[in-house]
């Protein structure tokens, strides 16, 4: 089971935390609207495996009704996303910027830990 625990929803983005079975293994960065909204609410949400067509590699599409393609992928700052769920290793400071660190490194073992799979759910807490 995939969750993705929300830590803090700031102008910079929505930082969170995710777990694979209880286990945390990541830290994500979404795009924040006006009044800090996000666009993946609370809840379960179904995710398939598919290819991030922009820069064409495997990933997962988080299926949210009224919004096409929301994936995870590979970025470091919250505009480096219209509305995805960028995966890293550690949270960081880029001058005055936060985001995320090792989004290269954190997105891989994401996948690792989804290899063989088509579709997960993922639950989302904390927003």
């Amino acid at each position: 089971m995939m969750e993705l625990k929300t830590v803090a929803v700031l102008d910079e983005g929505c930082f969170s935390v995710l777990l694979w079975n209880g286990r945390p293994f990541a830290v994500t960065l979404e795009r924040t609207f006006e009044g800090r909204r996000v666009v993946i609410p609370t809840g379960q949400w179904l995710c398939t495996r598919t290819v991030f067509q922009k820069h064409g590699y495997e990933t997962f599409e988080i299926h949210i009704p009224g919004h096409t393609r929301v994936l995870f992928h590979i970025g470091n700052k919250e505009d480096d996303s219209l509305a995805c769920v960028l995966v890293g290793e550690f949270f960081a400071v880029f001058g005055a910027v936060d985001g995320i660190g090792d989004s290269a490194r954190g997105f891989a073992e994401f996948m690792q830990r989804t290899e063989g799979l088509s579709q997960f759910y993922l639950n989302v807490s904390g927003r």
